[in-house]
């Protein structure tokens, strides 16, 4: 059972109180089905996925045959929904705890007639409950980390038939597809179509207001060093490769966004030991300006990158693991630097070095001497920044792809449907 793990989240994180019920399959009301509408259950794990989800949500509101019932894991992708995509969906909610009476108590609710799961997320209870109801389940976006491959290759036997399961994976990349096939999953049911996070579009912020973003943030005139998604230790990696800028003679701010902005106060206790002046955006407009300016907010990455000189990935130094997502700072053409734990991006931290939009830094001493070099290297920044648009230009539509596969099997739900219906009797 999984309820004690939640418990202690709630706890420690705060957010997960509103709406808990939907742990147990206690969904929101939602609309009667409509006839000649097909449903479809979409879970998108956290923020990450359910901000890749957000084109084809775009391309189903704009289908009057489908409509979607979105789930996802974590109260800040929750509060993303309700921000952004209430329009575009029938019903939204938390995924129940998957065990065999939460699972059926929503599906018997949800009534989908197409279950689509996002990247890495398989959960057996909810894929048995698919076939009981006769419902295809798609897993698109797919993937396998390090880790996961490793476990699931020691119990191939336990995990052949939960992927079986599975009418058809989408992989993003040959490396996730050969991993499926080794795992035993029927390569015709695999089709590699890319990396739908490669999608994306970020509305671009007006001069004015990259300029009142500035001032409220408290930062310096002179570059900035971006901090994405950082974990425990970055943030004082960061704060040391600032001071090493700033001892050149370069004028630079630090802008730090925490992966999870409940960990404020720990920030704010090793800024509160450096010398240097820093401020909490959840405190409001700075008063003054300040050496390091901390986005402990939700939902504000993308706009806040647009500020940034030079992007550091965060979770890739020792001892972190697996990375955060370069797409956005990539999207908008920022330099990017990443440690050499990015397992969870693999692929994509490999062409993004390849094509000279990144490097990838061992250290915290490298991660000093490398903001040295691009901060005082204003050509070195713009040609890694133009790079950085041409490969993510490049490997855009993976959306548009994996439409066509999802309206392939609704479109297969409407001719088992017509052969179904009884015929109408002869004169």
């Amino acid at each position: 059972m999984a309820l004690p793990y939640y418990l202690r989240r709630m706890w420690k994180r705060g957010g997960y109180g509103r709406n808990f019920g939907q742990r147990f399959g206690a969904t929101p009301p939602l609309p009667p089905k409509r006839a000649g509408v097909r449903r479809i259950w979409l879970h998108a794990v956290s923020v990450g996925e359910v901000l890749a989800v957000g084109p084809l949500l775009e391309a189903f509101k704009k289908d009057d045959s489908v409509e979607v019932y979105l789930s996802t894991t974590t109260s800040t992708a929750c509060e993303i929904i309700r921000d952004r995509y209430v329009s575009m969906v029938v019903g939204f909610g938390y995924f129940p705890l998957d065990w065999w009476l939460f699972s059926r108590r929503a599906w018997r609710k949800i009534r989908p007639d197409l279950a689509i799961l996002t990247e890495g997320e398989r959960w057996p209870e909810h894929i048995r409950q698919a076939r009981r109801h006769g419902v295809a389940v798609l897993s698109i976006n797919a993937r396998l980390s390090d880790r996961s491959f490793r476990r699931m290759s020691r119990v191939r036997w336990l995990v052949q038939p939960l992927l079986g399961d599975v009418a058809c994976s989408l992989p993003i990349s040959d490396r996730d597809e050969e991993r499926f096939r080794k795992l035993g999953y029927p390569p015709e049911r695999l089709r590699t179509l890319g990396n739908i996070k490669l999608d994306l579009t970020i509305p671009l912020l007006e001069e004015r207001q990259r300029s009142e973003l500035r001032r409220a943030l408290g930062l310096r005139e002179g570059l900035v060093l971006l901090g994405s998604s950082t974990w425990e230790g970055e943030e004082l990696a960061l704060v040391e490769a600032l001071k090493v800028v700033r001892s050149r003679g370069l004028a630079a701010s630090l802008l730090l966004v925490p992966r999870h902005a409940e960990r404020r106060h720990s920030v704010a206790a090793a800024l509160g030991k450096t010398g240097l002046r820093f401020h909490l955006r959840s405190h409001g407009q700075a008063p003054h300006e300040v050496d390091v300016a901390v986005a402990d907010t939700t939902g504000e990455l993308r706009m806040l990158t647009q500020l940034a000189d030079v992007v550091f990935c965060g979770k890739s130094l020792p001892p972190h693991d697996g990375g955060q997502s370069p797409v956005e700072a990539a999207a908008l053409g920022k330099p990017l630097l990443f440690g050499p734990h990015m397992s969870n991006f693999r692929e994509i931290a490999r062409t993004l070095r390849e094509s000279g939009a990144a490097r990838e830094v061992l250290n915290e001493s490298e991660l000093a001497a490398a903001c040295v070099e691009l901060f005082g290297d204003d050509v070195r920044r713009v040609r890694m920044g133009e790079a950085a648009l041409a490969w993510h230009a490049h490997n855009r539509g993976a959306v548009e792809r994996t439409l066509a596969v999802i309206y392939e099997f609704l479109a297969a739900l409407e001719t088992r449907s017509r052969e179904a219906a009884p015929s109408a009797p002869e004169n």
